[in-house]
């Protein structure tokens, strides 16, 4: 995994439990439904603090996901993507996602097909 991942608050299944106010099983439905992503990190699934915005999954993430993985990225490679800088975009997709640059993003994602 890259050096991006050390950098980023990682949120277990239980801590999103908690901090989203939904059951185990609700949790996993999110992330099935691909409103989040998550990996396998010290054999856990995780997923990036920053992929939650007011408490919430945010609601740009779903569909950018959903390109990545028409793209044919594995949620791996959809992590790494999102959370590492972009040279066309200057920042970190899911940070441009936090900024309101949607629309820009999924272009991004699209052209790499």
């Amino acid at each position: 995994m890259t050096d991006t991942y050390s950098d980023q608050q990682w949120l277990t299944i239980p801590d999103l439990v908690e901090l989203l106010g939904l059951s185990q099983s609700r949790v996993r439905q999110l992330i099935e439904d691909k409103n989040l992503l998550a990996v396998r990190r010290d054999g856990r699934l995780q997923v990036p603090a920053a992929f939650l915005k007011d408490g919430a999954p945010m609601g740009e993430l779903r569909g950018t996901i959903y390109v990545l993985a028409d793209d044919g990225f594995t949620d791996e490679q959809a992590m790494d993507w999102l959370l590492n800088v972009d040279d066309s975009l200057g920042v970190s997709p899911i940070d441009a996602l936090r900024a309101g640059r949607k629309a820009e993003v999924r272009r991004v994602a699209q052209a790499l097909a």
